[in-house]
């Protein structure tokens, strides 16, 4: 089938076409310096669209058993099968080995969505974060709402405050959350466009859970930047992020109760916005302490690849082929 392969090598070439060379150039002497050999396996599949992945994350609100029909017919199974010590019964995620995206449902008013597209690999704070009934949470970076929305599969907040500073990000969580949660819960949720980084001193010792899904250089879209200028600015500004995702940190220690715990996130291999951030917190916070989450890691190990130099408090998933999910980067910490 000549035209077949006609057409793929045009789809190819249009994917390879739009890889912006500055940013790869740039990650390239960075992560082949912070990760090894490993950087190359990673780089093929972030800078090959068509072998990536989604996981659909089922809407409990607006369930649909001929949904589940059908990603059983195209091939999807549960994921977080393992033995995890925190895996709610209503959180329902689906993943399959293939590539390809599930079709995406439109936004209609008054009628709640079945499902979330989703990283796999973004469930996991979720999952770590550990939300129970009645607990007072935060989302001090909320947008898109995925996260929030998550959480909202897994337990039922006293309080659930999810704030996103920017302007537009802020339109789309509120109305990611209007396409899932369904009234009566929707009162429980305060949507604010506070800033993050004055969080604490507005509401100290306010929160038992608070998630801090931070701002960060996103390695999957930056590699993509039709924009040569503002990659170039990005790559200038990429500097400044390790500060604000401190700020943002002490902040959230800040708001949270003593003996409430915490999970910083990003979506970045970049070791300056992760493991530096977490060992800056823990040398300059006498009152928090890291949480061992390797038992997580352990339990999920058959759905996901990590980076092995890491420490027992956090984890990097690594994209690979067949499991193309991250990079996430998430740590634990508890506040004394």
């Amino acid at each position: 089938s000549l035209l077949f392969l006609k057409l793929e090598n045009e789809t190819k070439g249009k994917l390879q076409k739009r890889i912006c060379q500055v940013v790869l150039d740039h990650f390239e002497k960075q992560y082949t310096a912070e990760l090894g050999d490993t950087w190359a396996s990673v780089r093929d599949v972030l800078t090959y669209p068509l072998c990536w992945q989604y996981a659909v994350l089922l809407n409990k609100f607006s369930q649909s058993a001929e949904l589940e029909n059908t990603l059983h017919v195209k091939g999807y199974v549960p994921a977080f099968q393992g033995p995890l010590l925190y895996r709610p019964a209503s959180l329902n995620c689906y993943i399959r080995r293939t590539p390809g995206r599930f079709p995406a449902q439109k936004h209609q008013a008054g009628k709640l969505k079945e499902y979330y597209l989703l990283n796999a690999a973004s469930l996991l704070p979720v999952l770590a974060l550990e939300v129970k009934d009645g607990e007072d949470v935060l989302d001090l970076c909320a947008a898109p709402g995925g996260k929030s929305v998550a959480m909202l599969q897994c337990a039922y907040p006293g309080r659930f405050h999810c704030n996103e500073y920017d302007d537009l990000r802020s339109r789309w969580l509120k109305q990611t959350i209007g396409s899932f949660i369904p009234d009566p819960l929707i009162n429980l949720i305060t949507v604010s466009k506070l800033d993050g980084r004055q969080i604490g001193d507005l509401k100290p010792e306010l929160y038992d859970k608070v998630l801090v899904d931070a701002p960060c250089s996103n390695d999957r879209s930056w590699l993509f930047s039709s924009d040569i200028q503002q990659a170039m600015l990005r790559l200038i500004r990429r500097k400044e992020l390790s500060s604000l995702q401190f700020q943002l940190l002490r902040s959230a220690i800040k708001a949270l109760r003593p003996g409430g715990s915490l999970v910083y996130s990003t979506c970045t291999l970049s070791k300056a916005e992760n493991s530096d951030v977490i060992d800056l917190i823990l040398n300059s916070c006498s009152n928090v302490m890291p949480v061992d989450i390797s038992e997580m890691a352990k339990a999920v190990s058959q759905e996901f690849t990590f980076f092995s130099g890491t420490q027992q408090h956090e984890l990097l998933v690594l994209p690979e082929k067949g499991r193309a999910w991250g990079p996430m980067y998430m740590a634990k910490l508890k506040k004394m």
